[in-house]
């Protein structure tokens, strides 16, 4: 069975079919519910990275929830056991995705607009080769970038909003890079969980 054959024809597609977007893949109630939960009961850190030799606190703070260690910026992420609000999202996950079995999910709080991340593409060697990163967004509306590798000019947006789905597939780490980007007239938190298979 191909593993998006769940998806409906309705739903939006990007980048020549290599992302999918369900903009309403949880109830919006239920979304913001659990963006609330997610928001008191995460162990939230906000790390440091170096870039050009200087330390920087990392712009959003972040929490890693899986069976094993990952590893991206230098940051190391022991394992931990999920909480029930995360088990629930995955389930969800799992029964759109029967064949995608993630074995951890990184969890981005934008605290307002000024939290951000960079372009960049999600290529650790942990993930293996042409990872799939499945998307879950609660919260505030936040704009999420592509631009492709080799072209610059070739750019590409769409609104997350809250309880919607977004399925990076395989490829699309390889040939594109994104990003979430400030917006300082957002004034409100969002929380994403991103699942994905750590080899």
């Amino acid at each position: 069975m191909d593993l998006f054959s769940n998806i409906s024809d309705e739903e939006y597609f990007y980048l020549s079919g290599k992302v999918s977007f369900l903009p309403r893949f949880i109830d919006y109630n239920e979304s913001m519910n659990l963006f609330d939960a997610l928001k008191d009961k995460v162990e939230w850190r906000q790390d440091e990275i170096k870039v050009f030799g200087k330390t920087h606190l990392v712009p959003r703070l972040t929490a890693w929830y899986g069976t094993k260690e990952y590893i991206y910026s230098g940051v190391v992420n022991s394992p931990k056991e999920p909480i029930d609000e995360i088990k629930t999202i995955q389930k969800k996950v799992e029964e759109l995705l029967p064949s995608f079995k993630a074995n951890g999910v990184l969890l981005n709080y934008y605290r307002d607009g000024k939290d951000k991340m960079g372009w960049h593409s999600d290529n650790e060697k942990e993930l293996g080769v042409n990872p799939i990163i499945v998307s879950v967004s609660l919260g505030e509306t936040r704009r999420f970038d592509f631009k492709k590798k080799d072209n610059n000019t070739d750019k590409t947006s769409v609104n997350l909003t809250s309880g919607s789905l977004l399925i990076m597939r395989e490829g699309v780490q390889a040939n594109w890079k994104h990003q979430i980007p400030q917006q300082l007239k957002v004034k409100k938190g969002r929380i994403n969980l991103t699942f994905r298979m750590v080899e």
